[in-house]
Protein backbone atom coordinates (compact mmCIF):
# COMPACT_ATOMS: atom_id res chain seq x y z
CA UNK A 1 0.00 0.00 0.00
CA UNK A 2 1.32 3.52 -0.72
CA UNK A 3 -0.15 7.29 -0.90
CA UNK A 4 1.63 10.58 -1.81
CA UNK A 5 3.14 12.70 0.72
CA UNK A 6 5.50 15.52 1.58
CA UNK A 7 9.23 14.21 1.82
CA UNK A 8 11.18 16.22 4.43
CA UNK A 9 14.29 16.75 4.40
CA UNK A 10 15.34 14.81 7.75
CA UNK A 11 12.79 11.75 5.91
CA UNK A 12 9.76 12.12 7.56
CA UNK A 13 6.83 12.02 5.47
CA UNK A 14 4.05 14.80 5.94
CA UNK A 15 0.19 14.77 4.69
CA UNK A 16 -0.27 18.36 4.51
CA UNK A 17 2.05 21.15 3.63
CA UNK A 18 1.37 23.62 6.32
CA UNK A 19 3.39 27.02 7.48
CA UNK A 20 3.19 26.34 11.18
CA UNK A 21 2.96 29.52 13.13
CA UNK A 22 3.54 28.58 16.69
CA UNK A 23 3.19 31.35 19.54
CA UNK A 24 5.62 30.62 22.24
CA UNK A 25 3.47 31.51 25.11
CA UNK A 26 -0.29 32.65 25.66
CA UNK A 27 0.83 36.22 25.05
CA UNK A 28 0.95 36.09 21.46
CA UNK A 29 -1.95 33.75 20.83
CA UNK A 30 -3.68 37.04 19.15
CA UNK A 31 -0.34 38.15 16.99
CA UNK A 32 -0.49 34.66 15.42
CA UNK A 33 -4.22 34.54 14.44
CA UNK A 34 -3.40 37.67 12.80
CA UNK A 35 -0.67 36.54 11.10
CA UNK A 36 -2.52 33.35 9.66
CA UNK A 37 -6.06 35.39 9.17
CA UNK A 38 -3.88 37.01 6.04
CA UNK A 39 -1.49 34.54 5.04
CA UNK A 40 -2.12 31.64 2.83
CA UNK A 41 -1.23 27.88 3.81
CA UNK A 42 -0.25 28.92 7.51
CA UNK A 43 -1.94 27.02 10.33
CA UNK A 44 -1.87 28.61 14.22
CA UNK A 45 -0.63 26.26 16.82
CA UNK A 46 -2.53 28.13 19.58
CA UNK A 47 -2.23 27.28 23.41
CA UNK A 48 -2.57 28.46 26.34
CA UNK A 49 1.02 27.43 27.86
CA UNK A 50 4.39 29.43 28.07
CA UNK A 51 5.17 31.05 31.21
CA UNK A 52 4.89 31.77 35.41
CA UNK A 53 4.88 27.84 35.49
CA UNK A 54 7.39 25.34 37.57
CA UNK A 55 10.57 24.96 35.29
CA UNK A 56 9.43 20.80 35.14
CA UNK A 57 6.30 22.37 32.54
CA UNK A 58 8.01 24.86 31.05
CA UNK A 59 10.77 22.31 29.77
CA UNK A 60 7.40 19.76 29.09
CA UNK A 61 6.02 22.81 27.01
CA UNK A 62 9.45 23.40 24.80
CA UNK A 63 9.54 19.91 24.14
CA UNK A 64 6.23 19.79 23.10
CA UNK A 65 6.16 23.06 21.21
CA UNK A 66 9.75 21.83 19.35
CA UNK A 67 7.61 18.20 18.42
CA UNK A 68 5.04 20.26 16.97
CA UNK A 69 7.50 22.57 14.99
CA UNK A 70 9.39 18.85 13.93
CA UNK A 71 5.82 17.15 13.03
CA UNK A 72 6.05 16.32 9.25
CA UNK A 73 2.89 18.51 8.44
CA UNK A 74 4.85 21.75 8.77
CA UNK A 75 7.07 22.55 6.13
CA UNK A 76 7.90 25.57 7.57
CA UNK A 77 7.65 27.48 10.88
CA UNK A 78 7.19 30.98 11.83
CA UNK A 79 7.86 31.02 15.80
CA UNK A 80 5.83 34.15 17.50
CA UNK A 81 7.62 35.12 20.33
CA UNK A 82 6.54 37.58 22.74
CA UNK A 83 10.25 37.89 24.27
CA UNK A 84 9.65 37.85 28.29
CA UNK A 85 8.11 34.64 27.87
CA UNK A 86 9.45 31.13 30.25
CA UNK A 87 10.08 29.00 27.23
CA UNK A 88 13.21 28.44 25.92
CA UNK A 89 12.46 30.28 22.27
CA UNK A 90 16.30 29.92 21.45
CA UNK A 91 16.26 25.98 21.71
CA UNK A 92 12.78 26.29 20.05
CA UNK A 93 14.03 27.52 16.80
CA UNK A 94 17.73 25.86 17.00
CA UNK A 95 15.94 21.99 17.11
CA UNK A 96 13.03 22.79 14.77
CA UNK A 97 15.67 24.50 11.68
CA UNK A 98 18.01 21.30 12.43
CA UNK A 99 15.45 18.92 10.87
CA UNK A 100 16.25 20.79 7.70
CA UNK A 101 12.82 22.95 7.12
CA UNK A 102 12.98 26.86 6.84
CA UNK A 103 12.09 28.26 10.23
CA UNK A 104 11.71 31.94 10.95
CA UNK A 105 10.91 34.24 14.49
CA UNK A 106 9.22 37.53 15.80
CA UNK A 107 9.73 39.07 18.75
CA UNK A 108 6.90 41.53 19.82
CA UNK A 109 8.98 43.29 22.15
CA UNK A 110 11.64 44.01 20.47
CA UNK A 111 10.10 44.74 16.85
CA UNK A 112 7.81 47.26 18.95
CA UNK A 113 4.19 45.79 19.65
CA UNK A 114 1.31 43.83 18.44
CA UNK A 115 0.87 45.68 14.77
CA UNK A 116 4.07 45.78 14.13
CA UNK A 117 4.54 41.99 14.80
CA UNK A 118 1.32 41.35 12.81
CA UNK A 119 2.98 42.94 9.92
CA UNK A 120 6.93 41.27 10.58
CA UNK A 121 5.06 38.19 10.89
CA UNK A 122 3.03 38.55 7.55
CA UNK A 123 5.52 39.14 5.84
CA UNK A 124 7.58 36.16 7.05
CA UNK A 125 4.81 33.81 6.79
CA UNK A 126 4.57 34.90 3.05
CA UNK A 127 7.54 34.15 2.59
CA UNK A 128 7.73 31.03 4.01
CA UNK A 129 4.35 30.05 2.47
CA UNK A 130 6.07 30.85 -1.20
CA UNK A 131 9.36 28.80 -0.47
CA UNK A 132 7.42 25.42 0.67
CA UNK A 133 4.42 25.70 -2.03
CA UNK A 134 5.89 24.45 -5.00
CA UNK A 135 7.02 21.08 -3.00
CA UNK A 136 5.13 18.38 -4.62
CA UNK A 137 3.66 15.07 -3.53
CA UNK A 138 5.51 12.14 -3.77
CA UNK A 139 4.82 8.36 -3.51
CA UNK A 140 5.76 7.00 -0.65
CA UNK A 141 5.33 3.51 0.97
CA UNK A 142 2.34 3.50 3.74
CA UNK A 143 5.16 2.72 6.10
CA UNK A 144 6.32 6.25 6.01
CA UNK A 145 2.61 6.96 8.10
CA UNK A 146 2.97 7.61 12.06
CA UNK A 147 -0.66 7.16 12.78
CA UNK A 148 -2.04 8.48 15.97
CA UNK A 149 -5.13 6.79 17.72
CA UNK A 150 -8.07 8.64 19.94
CA UNK A 151 -11.57 7.58 21.10
CA UNK A 152 -13.83 10.72 23.03
CA UNK A 153 -17.40 11.01 23.53
CA UNK A 154 -17.93 6.98 24.12
CA UNK A 155 -20.58 5.05 24.19
CA UNK A 156 -21.70 1.50 23.76
CA UNK A 157 -20.99 1.17 20.16
CA UNK A 158 -17.52 2.59 20.39
CA UNK A 159 -16.47 -0.52 22.14
CA UNK A 160 -17.94 -2.65 19.79
CA UNK A 161 -17.76 -1.19 16.77
CA UNK A 162 -15.51 2.12 15.77
CA UNK A 163 -12.65 0.77 18.27
CA UNK A 164 -12.59 -2.39 16.69
CA UNK A 165 -12.27 -1.02 13.01
CA UNK A 166 -9.38 1.52 14.32
CA UNK A 167 -7.85 -1.72 15.97
CA UNK A 168 -8.22 -3.16 12.37
CA UNK A 169 -6.42 -0.64 11.29
CA UNK A 170 -3.51 -0.40 13.91
CA UNK A 171 -3.01 -3.92 12.89
CA UNK A 172 -2.62 -3.75 9.25
CA UNK A 173 -0.36 0.05 9.32
CA UNK A 174 1.58 -2.06 11.76
CA UNK A 175 1.90 -5.42 9.81
CA UNK A 176 2.83 -2.77 6.66
CA UNK A 177 5.81 -1.37 8.59
CA UNK A 178 4.45 1.81 10.00
CA UNK A 179 4.04 3.63 13.27
CA UNK A 180 1.02 3.60 15.79
CA UNK A 181 1.01 5.91 18.84
CA UNK A 182 -2.05 5.54 21.16
CA UNK A 183 -2.56 6.91 24.46
CA UNK A 184 -5.46 8.10 27.19
CA UNK A 185 -3.51 6.15 30.07
CA UNK A 186 -7.31 7.58 32.45
CA UNK A 187 -8.99 4.72 30.42
CA UNK A 188 -6.16 1.73 30.55
CA UNK A 189 -7.25 1.81 34.28
CA UNK A 190 -9.03 -1.96 34.84
CA UNK A 191 -7.68 -2.91 31.53
CA UNK A 192 -3.58 -2.59 32.17
CA UNK A 193 -3.34 -6.44 32.60
CA UNK A 194 -4.03 -6.72 29.26
CA UNK A 195 -2.14 -4.26 27.40
CA UNK A 196 0.78 -5.83 29.79
CA UNK A 197 0.87 -8.79 27.66
CA UNK A 198 1.47 -7.64 24.77
CA UNK A 199 4.56 -5.58 25.79
CA UNK A 200 7.99 -6.33 23.68
CA UNK A 201 10.12 -7.03 27.30
CA UNK A 202 9.00 -7.04 30.81
CA UNK A 203 10.71 -3.19 31.38
CA UNK A 204 7.64 -2.42 29.17
CA UNK A 205 5.18 -4.38 30.72
CA UNK A 206 6.14 -2.50 34.10
CA UNK A 207 6.46 0.96 32.43
CA UNK A 208 2.42 0.70 31.58
CA UNK A 209 1.66 -0.29 35.08
CA UNK A 210 4.04 2.62 36.20
CA UNK A 211 1.90 5.12 34.34
CA UNK A 212 -0.95 3.59 35.68
CA UNK A 213 -0.49 4.13 38.92
CA UNK A 214 1.19 7.19 38.82
CA UNK A 215 -1.88 8.38 37.30
CA UNK A 216 -4.04 7.71 39.79
CA UNK A 217 -1.87 8.75 42.72
CA UNK A 218 -2.24 12.28 40.70
CA UNK A 219 -5.90 12.37 41.48
CA UNK A 220 -5.82 10.52 44.55
CA UNK A 221 -3.04 13.48 45.97
CA UNK A 222 -6.17 15.90 45.42
CA UNK A 223 -8.64 14.08 46.93
CA UNK A 224 -10.44 12.44 43.61
CA UNK A 225 -11.02 8.50 43.09
CA UNK A 226 -10.79 8.04 39.31
CA UNK A 227 -12.85 4.57 39.27
CA UNK A 228 -15.02 6.65 40.83
CA UNK A 229 -15.41 10.09 38.59
CA UNK A 230 -15.30 7.73 35.38
CA UNK A 231 -16.79 7.69 33.30
CA UNK A 232 -18.18 10.84 32.27
CA UNK A 233 -21.58 12.09 32.60
CA UNK A 234 -22.06 11.54 28.66
CA UNK A 235 -20.02 7.94 29.32
CA UNK A 236 -22.49 7.05 31.35
CA UNK A 237 -25.85 8.08 29.40
CA UNK A 238 -24.36 6.17 26.40
CA UNK A 239 -24.24 3.21 28.55
CA UNK A 240 -20.66 2.93 29.85
CA UNK A 241 -21.45 2.21 33.32
CA UNK A 242 -17.92 2.06 34.78
CA UNK A 243 -13.93 2.77 33.91
CA UNK A 244 -13.33 -0.92 33.54
CA UNK A 245 -16.04 -1.35 30.94
CA UNK A 246 -14.90 1.79 29.14
CA UNK A 247 -11.06 0.66 29.68
CA UNK A 248 -11.95 -2.40 27.87
CA UNK A 249 -13.69 -0.93 24.88
CA UNK A 250 -11.06 1.83 24.66
CA UNK A 251 -8.10 -0.69 24.36
CA UNK A 252 -9.63 -2.48 21.23
CA UNK A 253 -8.23 0.55 18.77
CA UNK A 254 -4.69 -0.10 19.83
CA UNK A 255 -5.47 -3.72 17.86
CA UNK A 256 -3.66 -6.81 18.71
CA UNK A 257 0.18 -6.47 17.67
CA UNK A 258 2.99 -5.92 20.55
CA UNK A 259 3.80 -2.85 22.13
CA UNK A 260 6.98 -1.65 21.38
CA UNK A 261 7.34 1.05 24.53
CA UNK A 262 5.95 3.71 26.71
CA UNK A 263 6.86 7.53 25.88
CA UNK A 264 6.16 10.09 27.88
CA UNK A 265 4.26 12.89 27.03
CA UNK A 266 6.38 14.76 24.69
CA UNK A 267 8.19 11.52 23.92
CA UNK A 268 9.37 10.35 20.02
CA UNK A 269 9.16 7.03 19.02
CA UNK A 270 12.52 5.26 18.59
CA UNK A 271 11.54 2.71 15.80
CA UNK A 272 8.26 1.87 13.69
CA UNK A 273 5.56 -0.17 15.41
CA UNK A 274 3.25 0.60 17.85
CA UNK A 275 3.61 2.67 20.57
CA UNK A 276 1.78 3.63 23.97
CA UNK A 277 1.73 7.52 25.03
CA UNK A 278 1.31 8.17 28.65
CA UNK A 279 -1.27 11.44 28.18
CA UNK A 280 -4.48 12.27 29.75
CA UNK A 281 -8.00 11.20 28.43
CA UNK A 282 -9.34 14.84 27.16
CA UNK A 283 -9.10 15.34 23.63
CA UNK A 284 -7.32 18.44 23.12
CA UNK A 285 -4.41 17.37 25.02
CA UNK A 286 -4.42 13.76 23.62
CA UNK A 287 -4.21 15.20 19.71
CA UNK A 288 -1.56 17.22 21.01
CA UNK A 289 0.61 14.41 22.13
CA UNK A 290 0.08 12.24 18.73
CA UNK A 291 1.35 15.69 16.76
CA UNK A 292 4.31 16.19 19.01
CA UNK A 293 5.00 12.32 18.91
CA UNK A 294 5.14 12.73 14.94
CA UNK A 295 1.42 11.85 14.21
CA UNK A 296 0.56 13.02 10.68
CA UNK A 297 -2.54 11.53 10.79
CA UNK A 298 -5.34 10.79 13.25
CA UNK A 299 -8.14 8.32 13.78
CA UNK A 300 -10.51 9.23 16.34
CA UNK A 301 -13.03 7.14 17.48
CA UNK A 302 -16.83 8.18 19.17
CA UNK A 303 -20.12 7.31 19.43
CA UNK A 304 -22.24 10.21 20.86
CA UNK A 305 -19.76 12.26 18.70
CA UNK A 306 -16.85 14.07 19.28
CA UNK A 307 -16.17 17.01 16.39
CA UNK A 308 -12.66 17.90 17.79
CA UNK A 309 -9.59 18.13 15.25
CA UNK A 310 -6.65 19.60 15.11
CA UNK A 311 -4.49 22.30 13.68
CA UNK A 312 -1.65 20.70 11.53
CA UNK A 313 -2.87 17.08 11.22
CA UNK A 314 -6.09 15.88 9.61
CA UNK A 315 -7.89 13.56 12.26
CA UNK A 316 -10.25 11.23 10.89
CA UNK A 317 -13.54 10.46 12.34
CA UNK A 318 -14.71 6.95 12.77
CA UNK A 319 -18.53 6.47 14.66
CA UNK A 320 -19.79 3.59 15.87
CA UNK A 321 -23.01 4.99 16.36
CA UNK A 322 -25.42 4.77 13.54
CA UNK A 323 -27.98 7.34 14.95
CA UNK A 324 -24.74 9.81 15.63
CA UNK A 325 -23.62 9.19 11.82
CA UNK A 326 -26.85 10.70 10.55
CA UNK A 327 -27.13 13.31 13.36
CA UNK A 328 -23.45 14.42 12.65
CA UNK A 329 -23.13 13.59 8.87
CA UNK A 330 -20.85 16.88 8.50
CA UNK A 331 -18.92 15.64 11.10
CA UNK A 332 -18.23 12.56 10.94
CA UNK A 333 -16.13 10.33 8.06
CA UNK A 334 -16.83 6.32 8.20
CA UNK A 335 -20.23 5.05 9.34
CA UNK A 336 -18.87 2.15 11.50
CA UNK A 337 -22.57 2.05 12.76
CA UNK A 338 -23.08 -0.43 10.27
CA UNK A 339 -21.48 -3.60 11.87
CA UNK A 340 -24.40 -2.37 14.70
CA UNK A 341 -26.63 -2.57 12.58
CA UNK A 342 -25.44 -5.89 10.79
CA UNK A 343 -24.54 -4.19 7.27
CA UNK A 344 -21.24 -4.61 7.28
CA UNK A 345 -18.56 -7.11 9.02
CA UNK A 346 -15.76 -5.54 11.06
CA UNK A 347 -13.38 -6.56 8.53
CA UNK A 348 -15.08 -4.42 6.13
CA UNK A 349 -16.03 -1.21 7.66
CA UNK A 350 -12.20 -1.28 8.65
CA UNK A 351 -11.13 -1.92 5.07
CA UNK A 352 -13.34 0.88 3.66
CA UNK A 353 -11.91 3.35 6.85
CA UNK A 354 -8.06 2.39 5.49
CA UNK A 355 -9.20 3.43 2.41
CA UNK A 356 -10.49 6.94 3.94
CA UNK A 357 -7.54 7.07 5.39
CA UNK A 358 -5.21 6.96 2.59
CA UNK A 359 -7.04 9.16 0.77
CA UNK A 360 -6.85 11.37 4.02
CA UNK A 361 -3.26 10.62 3.61
CA UNK A 362 -3.15 11.47 -0.15
CA UNK A 363 -4.93 15.10 0.18
CA UNK A 364 -8.74 14.45 0.77
CA UNK A 365 -10.21 16.61 3.11
CA UNK A 366 -11.32 15.26 6.23
CA UNK A 367 -14.85 16.35 7.56
CA UNK A 368 -13.18 18.64 10.23
CA UNK A 369 -11.04 19.98 8.10
CA UNK A 370 -13.71 20.87 5.82
CA UNK A 371 -15.41 22.53 8.13
CA UNK A 372 -12.34 24.18 9.82
CA UNK A 373 -12.99 22.62 13.51
CA UNK A 374 -9.30 22.80 13.32
CA UNK A 375 -8.44 25.49 15.89
CA UNK A 376 -8.22 23.78 19.62
CA UNK A 377 -4.95 22.47 20.81
CA UNK A 378 -3.48 22.23 24.36
CA UNK A 379 -0.26 20.95 26.29
CA UNK A 380 -0.80 18.46 29.18
CA UNK A 381 0.60 20.32 32.29
CA UNK A 382 1.47 18.55 35.65
CA UNK A 383 1.93 22.06 38.25
CA UNK A 384 0.26 24.80 38.94
CA UNK A 385 0.34 27.93 36.65
CA UNK A 386 2.54 30.65 39.86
Amino acid sequence: MKFHGYVRPDGSVGVRNYVAVIPSVVCANEVAEDICRQTMGTQAVLHHQGCCQTPPDLERITEALIGLGKNPNAGAVLIVSLGCEGVDTDRMEAEIRATGKPVERVNIQEIGGMSKAIQRGIDLAQKLYIEISGIQRVEVPISSLTMGIKCGASDTTSGVASNPAIGYITDRLVDEGGTVVFGETTEFIGAEHILQRRARTPEVASDIKRIVDEMEARAKAVGVDMRRGQPTPGNIEGGLSTIEEKSLGAIVKSGTRTIEGVLPYTGIPSHKGLWIKDTPGREIEVLTAMAVAGASIICFSTGRGAPQGFPLVPVVKICGNPITFERMNNDMDVNAGKIVTGESSLEEVGQEALGKLLRVADGESSKGEAIRYTRSLDIYCLGPVI
